[in-house]
């Protein structure tokens, strides 16, 4: 089973803590944003485009999280990152640390300017669209937001943490339970 599920929104770091936690622990890794990403990119559409496709037909979403799901059923990573990965830890009640990282949007919009190479205002405003678009799929699908906190064990506030220093919190968090 995985040992920790790492959540957050786009731009709050999940991707880089778990590249540093697959180096510090030689640990394997299950991207769920990953799967969605290639699944746009085979349909030729953008994040924002596929996430309207989603929306607009929820089978395409229910099968991308089932296959997650019985990923981390079969025990095919150490580490999954998703939005939603702690919530199925946690309906699934696979016993493991469930993180979500918290980064205020300003500091997430920076961070995928950064990443994207367009302007922060542009970031702000394709994050702020993609979160609402992501958000009412969620409520529609599965009654729920990836930021509620009732399936996460540890919440780890990174607005301003650097990458070494999320790093370092998360592997504390994880000595506790290791």
């Amino acid at each position: 089973m995985p040992r920790i599920t790492v959540s957050g929104h786009p731009g709050s770091g999940t991707s880089t803590l778990v590249k540093g936690l697959v180096a510090h622990f030689g640990w394997t890794s299950l991207n769920g944003g990953d799967v969605f990403r290639n699944e746009a990119a085979n349909r030729n559409m953008s994040l924002q485009e596929f996430g309207e496709l989603c929306k607009g037909d929820l089978e395409v979403d229910r099968a991308l999280d089932k296959l997650l799901q019985e990923k981390m059923l079969a025990n095919s990573a150490d580490i999954v990152e998703s939005r939603l990965a702690g919530w199925w830890a946690y309906r699934l009640e696979i016993p493991c640390v469930r993180l979500w990282l918290e980064v205020d949007e300003h500091e997430r919009a920076t961070r995928v300017s950064y990443r994207e190479g367009n302007s922060i205002e542009q970031a702000l405003a394709e994050n702020k669209k993609r979160s609402a678009v992501d958000a009412e799929r969620f409520m529609e699908l599965y009654q729920l937001l990836p930021e509620q906190r009732e399936p996460y064990t540890s919440s780890l506030d990174a607005t301003n943490l650097g990458s070494e220093e999320v790093l370092a919190a998360t592997i504390t968090i994880l000595e506790k339970y290791l």
